[in-house]
């Protein structure tokens, strides 16, 4: 979608003028950590004992959604289990959803949701697969996929069966998932399924792979790739797989995070997987019909330096209000997190240093997200940190535990890493996994949920004092899918700058993020136009909106 893109760069540049003029408002983003007092308690149980089985490593994302519709962000938490046995046989191994009471504190309703899940977890995706109004929850997993579908009354039905969302095989054993995503591929108006799986592993089977005599987690490239899946939504609450007949199936990768975005502006979803040392892939979507694959011929299958990294979280959105989406993928130390900045030509341009990231090559990144945290119209940076060799720090000067970082958009093409002044608690090292967005109190600041490997979760309550504007669009969609999931949205302030984003809540790392579409509108206490274009191809208008408030958007019957 082009939607009047001439006017990009003037108002790119209004809006750093207007950043400019109140550069000396400018507060520091600050958080604060609130998971104590909040009544959560999450631990990710990994059961590792020192054998290194690969898959103790990669646990485990979050979500955060509303899942009773009282218009408030709840919490899910996934979990792994019992190594290597894969079972759950305790309660510490539970999946854990979290109620939000509306008053930045949650209660665990797990048990009465029916949601704690079974086997060894990896990732969660939202979306209302259905259009009944109401979110559902599909989790990826080593030991088979699961589709928990919500009834409204406060619990959750395993469909996974009814559903054929259970996940492919190889060698007899299922295949094992990551992450997953709810999009809309053939713009019929059902959100269908996309996982990314990783690679072939069973248990027992890990080779024996040591340095200084210690024994450590194995590189992938020990272990052969595996296809991604796409499953069609038939609307009667079954799902067809189709990767074979659409592509998909063509192209084994070792895939970890999965992100989504019509690059290219022709009206289909367009998705993204972080590839773990396997080059990046980047399925472009054919009419709604088949997928190509063209990381290489859009230059992001590789990193700056041209070699391949260990990919893991991504985030796939508009960074620097162009009308282009952006991806930013995180990685290892020595790689960097780096940052393709897509453009009118259909490739992508790697900004990494230019943007000032490369110092991220000092990093090891898991989760992340671009959202505009500080609400000044520019969508920043934000990654939940930690190495992936739980003893690293045996044969490196490394340490396992990172702080989590976050990086400012100045307005200007660069960031700046801010970490430091955002708050104490989220400079505290961990080892942090899943990372999600969303605003949990609806004071327009948007917060963060971090998971943790054998530690408490974290909830990042956003504090940021600045006097900027924002809003928040919930969007329902009629003709297209209920939860408006792809729908791209133009939005042009009361001061003139334009603005862009998309409805999806497939970000990071095995985690899923606020299905409402955040704005930061800086000083500007209303906005001009909202321009939506739905999936359906309908096309709505909203013309001077006040600023500081949840816009609940239904989209037309034409």
């Amino acid at each position: 979608m082009k939607l009047r893109a001439a006017c990009c760069a003037f108002a790119g540049l209004a809006l750093a003028l207007a950043i400019a003029l109140a550069a000396e408002d400018v507060a520091p983003i600050r958080f604060e950590e609130i998971a104590g007092r909040a009544g959560v308690r999450f631990a990710i149980e990994n059961s590792a004992a020192g054998h290194k089985y690969q898959p103790e490593a990669m646990v485990a994302g979050v979500a955060i959604f509303d899942y009773d519709g009282d218009g408030y962000p709840d919490l899910y938490f996934v979990n792994g289990g019992g190594m290597p046995s894969l079972r759950r046989d305790g309660p510490q191994f539970k999946n854990r959803l979290f109620h939000n009471n509306g008053n930045m504190t949650f209660t665990d309703v797990t048990d009465k949701a029916g949601v704690a899940g079974s086997g060894y977890g990896m990732g969660v995706a939202i979306g209302d697969y259905d259009n009944d109004g109401r979110p559902d929850i599909f989790l990826a997993s080593l030991t088979g996929n699961q589709l928990f579908h919500n009834n409204g009354d406060g619990t959750f039905t395993d469909v996974t069966a009814r559903a054929g969302v259970g996940g492919g095989t190889f060698d007899g054993r299922k295949m094992w998932s990551v992450s997953a995503a709810w999009v809309d591929y053939n713009n019929d108006g059902l959100l269908d399924l996309f996982v990314s799986n990783y690679c072939q592993w069973q248990p027992g089977a890990d080779p024996d792979c040591r340095m200084n005599g210690q024994r450590f987690y194995c590189s992938p490239r020990y272990y052969k790739p595996l296809p991604n899946t796409l499953y069609r939504n038939n609307g009667d609450g079954t799902f067809t797989d189709v990767s074979v007949e659409t592509g998909i199936a063509r192209h084994p990768g070792r895939g970890m995070g999965v992100a989504v975005a019509d690059y290219d502006g022709d009206g289909y979803p367009d998705i993204f997987v972080a590839n773990d040392a396997s080059p990046n892939q980047l399925f472009h979507n054919i009419g709604g019909k088949r997928f190509e694959e063209v990381a290489g011929e859009t230059m992001i299958a590789y990193a700056e330096d041209g070699k391949l990294i260990s990919g893991m979280g991504a985030d796939f959105r508009d960074v620097f209000n162009t009308g282009h989406p952006a991806i930013w993928e995180t990685a290892l130390e020595n790689q960097t997190f780096p940052l393709f900045v897509g453009s009118a030509r259909g490739f992508f341009d790697d900004r990494t240093a230019q943007a000032g990231l490369a110092a991220t090559g000092s990093m090891a990144g898991w989760s992340n997200a671009i959202v505009d945290l500080d609400n000044d119209g520019w969508k920043d940076l934000v990654v939940a940190r930690s190495n992936v060799m739980d003893n690293i720090a045996a044969f490196s000067h490394r340490t396992y535990e990172e702080p989590n970082a976050v990086f400012r958009n100045l307005g200007n093409g660069r960031f700046e890493n801010v970490s430091a002044t955002a708050g104490a608690g989220f400079q505290l090292p961990a080892a942090h996994r899943g990372l999600a967005v969303g605003d949990l109190d609806n004071d327009g600041r948007m917060d963060a949920v971090v998971s943790v490997m054998n530690g408490q979760a974290k909830i990042f309550h956003n504090i940021t004092q600045n006097g900027n504007h924002w809003l928040l669009l919930q969007l329902t969609g009629t003709k297209s899918n209920r939860m408006g999931i792809g729908a791209r949205i133009r939005l042009t302030t009361g001061d003139g700058a334009v603005e862009y984003n998309h409805a999806t809540t497939s970000t990071g790392y095995a985690s899923s993020s606020d299905p409402r579409v955040h704005f930061g509108l800086g000083r500007a206490e209303s906005a001009r136009e909202i321009e939506i274009l739905w999936p359906s191809g309908i096309r709505q208008a909203l013309r001077d909106v006040p600023a500081d408030r949840v816009v609940r958007i239904v989209e037309p019957a034409r």
